[in-house]
């Protein structure tokens, strides 16, 4: 790379950038030296058209993606399923025109995606930190948060709840608090506050300093685009209303992108999202189950469903009043849901390397000469 195409790293690192100047990762490494000439850039937004990058904070440019990313994600040797494709947070090299290549990712929040055909969908890109935001009120979920958390320490980032909407009349921060307690006690900070009030807002600080990343998740009306807003110290984001039966809020947000914050960090914005299945790759450790986890280990029998075994050490801890039962019905739940990924996520692997092999035995096969019949 010349001189004169050497990158603006100072603004690299406002953005996020993770070194003070050029890639330290050697995989990092290898793909600025396939690209001799292409400049790094950030994904802010992602479109189906196509992607607006950043290299600056305050700054975004159109960009094509690559061809192969344009073609329908099939799962075959040749297809880019889509979690291989850019997300919201990734980082990427260009031409000015159309990404180039997507660098290796350090962390990835995914998810299973809708549809028939098992895909993963990645939610955020090479984030530190992710708030869980939950309101104060009819939108209140323990079992919802703890599905989050799950799928948050399955790509390797930190958690944090965050409980919104405290100054709402009824709002009983306390009882909150103490439904989560068994979280807190797993080492996941738990924060309530008013999303509203900056000087309430500044206790996320210590995950949002100069260089870091961030993202918000949770379900529509949580109080994220407002928690954005405090954060910036100006009304950029659009907030909704939420419906009086259920707290629910319509998707004022109807994208992800990346927004620089005056601390130095960024801050992914997301829209709600309904559904949250697992990938299949998750631990259900991540997701507050760590105790658990330790009591099932003690159980008579090492298959033990928990459902009245003798010797089961889950139950026993319940009927102490030790555990939560709801709580322990959520792992169960989602001890199954993730097998269940794990089995359509080794199909899936398994069908491609198929294809792969049979794509090698098209290559060898002379030309004319047609297929062996069985």
């Amino acid at each position: 790379m010349t001189e004169a195409a050497c990158p603006d790293y100072a603004s690299l690192r406002r953005i996020g950038w993770p070194w003070a100047g050029g890639p330290e990762d050697v995989a990092w490494q290898a793909a600025f030296a396939a690209h001799p000439g292409a400049r790094p850039a950030r994904v802010s937004e992602q479109h189906r058209t196509g992607y607006v990058l950043a290299d600056a904070p305050d700054t975004g440019f159109r960009a094509e993606s690559p061809p192969e990313w344009q073609r329908r994600p099939v799962f075959t040797a040749d297809g880019v399923p889509l979690h291989e494709r850019a997300a919201v947070g990734d980082w990427v090299l260009h031409d000015g025109r159309r990404i180039l290549a997507l660098l290796p990712r350090r962390q990835a929040i995914k998810r299973a995606a809708a549809g028939e055909h098992y895909q993963q969908q990645v939610i955020a890109a090479n984030v530190d930190t992710a708030f869980v935001v939950c309101g104060l009120d009819a939108d209140f979920n323990p079992r919802r948060i703890e599905r989050y958390l799950l799928l948050v320490g399955g790509g390797g980032v930190q958690p944090v709840v965050v409980l919104t909407k405290a100054d709402r009349a009824g709002a009983d921060a306390g009882a909150g608090l103490a439904a989560l307690a068994d979280l807190r006690a797993q080492g996941v900070p738990v924060l309530a506050l008013n999303a509203k009030d900056p000087d309430a807002v500044a206790a996320l600080a210590a995950w949002l300093r100069p260089g870091m990343s961030a993202v918000l998740v949770g379900s529509s009306g949580a109080g994220k685009s407002t928690l954005t807003n405090s954060l910036l110290g100006e009304q950029r984001m659009k907030t909704g209303e939420v419906r009086e039966h259920d707290s629910r809020g319509r998707h004022t947000t109807t994208h992800r992108a990346l927004i620089a914050l005056p601390s130095g960090a960024c801050l992914i914005d997301t829209p709600g999202m309904r559904e949250l299945k697992p990938t299949g790759e998750e631990e259900l450790a991540d997701g507050g189950f760590g105790d658990v986890e330790a009591l099932a280990a003690q159980c008579r029998f090492n298959d033990c469903a928990h459902q009245g075994e003798p010797g089961c050490a889950v139950r026993a801890a319940i009927e102490a009043g030790e555990l939560d039962a709801a709580r322990v019905a959520n792992y169960l739940k989602l001890r199954d849901e993730v097998a269940g990924a794990a089995d359509r996520l080794a199909t899936r692997l398994a069908q491609k390397a198929d294809a792969k092999g049979q794509g090698k035995v098209q290559r060898k096969r002379p030309p004319g000469r047609p297929p062996r019949r069985m």
